[in-house]
């Protein structure tokens, strides 16, 4: 008898698959962009005592934004990594 999952089934909305993961996705990127763009003010980031850079807030959050989501993909990819050997 196969296991049956707890996580509700996706759904097929056309021809993409609608899964809950991929709208809290969706729900937090906007969320994240939206909060990019309502900061927009000018701010001096130090960067370890070496030197002093003027940015508008929003590009900072982006970095960071990006930075994140390439941490969280190596990690995932590291992880599938160690499961297949």
């Amino acid at each position: 008898m196969a296991k049956k999952s707890d996580a509700p089934a996706p759904r097929r909305a056309g021809r993409v698959t609608v899964s809950p993961r991929l709208v809290g996705g969706a729900v937090i990127a906007a969320l994240a962009v939206w909060f990019i763009l309502m900061n927009t003010a000018s701010v001096r980031i130090h960067l370890w005592g070496i030197s002093v850079v003027t940015s508008p807030l929003w590009v900072v959050l982006a970095v960071i934004l990006l930075a994140g989501i390439l941490i969280g993909w190596f990690l995932v990819r590291y992880r599938d990594g160690r499961r297949r050997r």
